[in-house]
């Protein structure tokens, strides 16, 4: 029987950090620091809620980081 494949890990980083940062900026940071993919949405914005390893959530609100979280 095959073992079952690992799932890739996320980066040891807390998505707090990323509060107040310039929108570009922070995913800059996030990129270089290992996050797959990193997702900008402004405030209200309806999106899926299928958790991803390895993605990080930016709630962008006048060019800054509002909130963060992860998947």
């Amino acid at each position: 029987m095959a073992s079952l494949p690992t799932p890739p890990a996320e980066p040891d980083d807390s998505p707090d950090t990323y509060v107040g940062l310039d929108a570009g900026r922070a995913e800059h940071r996030a990129r270089e620091r290992g996050w797959s993919t990193v997702r900008a949405l402004p405030p209200g914005a309806i999106i899926t809620m299928e958790y991803r390893v390895g993605r990080l959530n930016f709630e962008v609100r006048d060019g800054r980081v509002a909130r963060a979280w992860k998947g």
